[in-house]
């Protein structure tokens, strides 16, 4: 069979055949590799160069790499926090004829971390349940859109920072499968899998003296069912509520929207007796801040650094002469928040050096920026603007911060 390449983009086929597809993933030379770390696969996983872009390459047979392909492709239809496919190479051959196994070819996630390279240095429990958070957010999403993710697992997710939490992505997909909706049972097997993976990934830390001592790994296991159960429940439960007191449902909506999601389809009944109502939230959707910020400023990021974005642009927005809410006459918040944009969020940014930023993408940047400047603010008892707080950041924060926030790979 000649070798093929399946890509999602016109441009990746050309960039990739000059990659050393004749040989075994293990043996590619050094100067077609990127050295970033990497976590425990089943697989032989490489990181190369594509163009531009940092690929991770993936090594299994025809059949689930495929399959995993376009799963892939599925969950990044769905909006899923995933790696992003961008080919599979098959008909793969050695020098002498002999069949080589089919490899997966996904983008490198910038900014990512797997576990492990987290774990080099001791991380604090209060980072560890930060972790757990991220987590749960991400198998909840994937049971919402239906997909049963078959290997819930620390090494089988990506995460990046996400202004003071972490968001997860998922980078296997190669045990899943999407359903129109999962039953409690397929959630609950799903649940129980990522409670013993996860355990089992801890002991294997605390084995190696990369764990905190107060962390128990078996409880932290048991953690993940309780964040998952307290945030499905949260999105799915019906509410009943008396006639009339239709604010209920708009304050439980606020709540949704706090956590992080829209209810873009809901069900509301009132009881054959007239005396209640019955709320349903059937479709939620993710990315409440995330949408928000994007339509008022353009700006793409994770849901908590949107979150403090937003509160700062609205903070901003109240100093300026032309904001007046319900007014006519006043400047439109998108006017308003694309003038943040260029006068306040980039400049801000583009005052850190690049050689400094390591992973830090700039929405991640601003937000320790804000931090900073509040901590200097609480400091001095007044506030210390955002101009003095970028000075300090770079002088005494960044040099020390740059060792080990370096660009990670899955």
């Amino acid at each position: 069979m000649a070798l093929q390449i399946n890509a999602t983009n016109p441009e990746h086929p050309a960039l990739l055949l000059e990659l050393p597809w004749h040989l075994p993933l293990e043996d590619w030379p050094e100067e077609y590799l990127v050295p970033l770390p990497r976590g425990i696969s089943r697989h032989v996983v490489r990181y190369s160069r594509a163009g531009d872009e940092v690929i991770a390459v993936k090594e299994l047979a025809e059949r689930p790499a495929l399959r995993e392909y376009d799963m892939l492709r599925d969950l990044d239809r769905l909006g899923i926090p995933s790696v992003d496919p961008l080919a599979v190479v098959t008909g793969r051959t050695d020098d002498s004829g002999a069949p080589l196994e089919s490899v997966l070819v996904t983008r490198h996630l910038g900014g990512s971390m797997p576990y492990r390279s987290m774990f080099e240095t001791t991380m604090r429990p209060a980072t560890m349940h930060r972790l757990m958070d991220a987590l749960a957010v991400l198998l909840v999403r994937l049971h919402l859109a239906g997909f049963a993710w078959g290997d819930c697992s620390l090494s089988n997710t990506l995460f990046r920072r996400d202004a003071g939490a972490y968001a997860a992505y998922l980078v296997d997909a190669e045990t899943g499968d999407l359903h129109p909706q999962l039953s409690t049972g397929q959630r609950e097997y799903d649940l129980d899998l990522a409670r013993v993976n996860i355990s089992g990934e801890l002991l294997d830390l605390e084995a190696s003296g990369a764990l905190h001592p107060s962390v128990d790994p078996i409880e932290f296991g048991m953690e993940i069912c309780a964040r998952y159960r307290g945030l499905w429940d949260e999105l799915t439960r019906a509410s009943v509520y008396p006639a009339g007191k239709y604010h209920y449902i708009e304050r439980r909506i606020r709540r949704l929207n706090d956590l992080g999601f829209d209810v873009a389809e809901m069900q509301i009944e009132h009881a054959s007796n007239g005396d209640t109502v019955s709320f349903v939230p059937k479709v939620v959707d993710a990315g409440h801040h995330q949408r928000q910020l994007l339509r008022l400023t353009g700006l793409d990021t994770e849901e908590n650094q949107a979150r403090r974005l937003l509160n700062d642009l609205e903070s901003w927005m109240a100093t300026q002469d032309d904001y007046a809410p319900g007014d006519p006459l006043g400047a439109r918040p998108e006017v308003l928040a694309h003038r943040w944009v260029r006068e306040v969020f980039r400049p801000t940014v583009r005052a850190v050096p690049l050689e400094l930023r390591g992973a830090m993408d700039p929405a991640e940047i601003y937000h320790q920026l804000l931090e900073h400047r509040w901590y200097m603010s609480e400091h001095a008892q007044h506030d210390i603007g955002i101009e003095t707080a970028v000075e300090d950041y770079i002088a005494n924060i960044l040099p020390k911060a740059s060792k080990t926030l370096q660009p990670t790979a899955e």
